[in-house]
């Protein structure tokens, strides 16, 4: 049988080439100007109103606690021409306020159905069944820009008896899927001026730079400059669909997304740690270990002897025991990738509480080579 061996240039060419494929960056991911950028003025808005939900099965407002509940029913009876007796006392069980929240969408015309959100205000136990009547919705000038009502749609279940209770999800809120409908529509800059604006969802000259030049070789002419690092202003035709046609063009063109700025993002109260691939490490040593206090008590009693006439007396007896577990000096080395930085911390065995000090101290001592956010 024969052997065969390749060459030798060959086999260094290749040891080279994997080698190389180590150490070369890798091509940046490419997106689209839509994914990362939006028009100026083209945007929702938020409306929120204030109504009530009738219809319950006795899981509405206590009235005693809530008399915001009462007074609302009573302004909407007399709206109606009913005029209920000073001094009576209602007990609108079947009654709920909420809050109504919803999103206008931008260029949303007089006459189409928009989602809502209704959350109750006071003590309801439950919405579900419930219908929410004509509930004006407003925007931040305080004008009407949407009328809610309809069924709530709850996405939980709930049951209670004898002093036990069982609960999936969340009662007090629910959902109408076109539940209101658009009355007026929320001017927008789209047509104005010979130019728009894009605004980049990050503050990046390069991502802004190229989104200009991306802009100018499609349309062949310096049509768009950037601003500074977050917009990028656009020459636009004068008419409506000239406009529409150009701006669909535009917003699809790709453009190589530049690597990030490294950030390191911790949220303190859950504990979690989010890296981007641009973080590394410098060397550094790091020392960790835990000091653990127990107290144990122990009950003492004291008895007196017999016909002695003395009282018993409790006591109590305390042993406290301090343990420190050997915190052991790990050199850390220095990563140029991600999935180096990750190695180097999970081998400290730290859990994400003690990593959120130990990032902190690695960034004070500059081994860290990256942004913190705490959030």
């Amino acid at each position: 049988m024969k052997t065969y061996q390749a060459p030798r240039l060959l086999i260094a060419t290749a040891a080279l080439a994997a080698a190389c494929a180590g150490l070369w960056p890798a091509p940046a991911a490419a997106v689209r100007i839509k994914e990362i950028a939006s028009v100026q003025g083209v945007r929702p808005n938020q409306l929120v109103g204030y109504g009530l939900v009738v219809g319950l099965d006795g899981t509405g407002d206590q009235t005693t606690q809530t008399p915001f509940t009462t007074q609302s029913v009573n302004a909407m009876l007399q709206q109606m021409g009913i005029t209920v007796p000073p001094g009576t006392a209602m007990q609108l069980r079947n009654v709920a306020a909420v809050m109504v929240t919803a999103q206008l969408p931008a260029f949303a015309q007089p006459g189409q159905a928009i989602d809502i959100n209704v959350s109750s205000l006071g003590n309801a136990k439950s919405l579900r069944g419930g219908t929410l009547i004509a509930t004006p919705l407003k925007g931040a000038d305080g004008q009407i820009y949407a009328l809610a009502q309809g069924n709530v749609v709850i996405g939980g279940a709930g049951a209670s008896a004898g002093g036990s209770k069982v609960q999936i999800n969340q009662l007090n809120a629910g959902r109408i899927p076109a539940g209101a409908t658009v009355e007026r529509a929320v001017p927008t800059p789209w047509l104005r001026g010979d130019s728009i604006q894009l605004d980049l969802q990050s503050d990046d000259f390069n991502t802004a730079r190229d989104v200009a030049r991306a802009i100018n070789t499609k349309a062949g002419r310096e049509v768009a400059q950037a601003q500074d690092g977050r917009t990028v202003r656009v020459a636009m035709p004068g008419d409506a669909q000239s406009r529409v046609a150009f701006l669909a063009d535009i917003e699809n063109l790709n453009i190589d997304r530049a690597a990030p700025a490294a950030r390191v993002v911790i949220n303190a109260r859950t504990g979690s740690i989010v890296m981007n691939q641009a973080v590394t490490l410098g060397p550094c040593a790091v020392a960790h270990g835990n000091l653990s206090v127990t107290i144990s008590s122990t009950p003492v009693i004291s008895q007196p002897g017999p016909l002695s006439g003395g009282q018993t007396v409790v006591g109590e007896k305390a042993d406290i025991a301090v343990k420190q577990d050997p915190g052991s000096l790990i050199n850390v080395p220095a990563g140029s990738k991600l999935t180096d930085v990750v190695r180097a911390l999970n081998a400290l065995g730290a859990n994400p509480q003690d990593l959120l000090a130990i990032l902190q101290a690695m960034k004070a001592a500059g081994s860290l080579n990256a942004e913190l956010e705490v959030i």
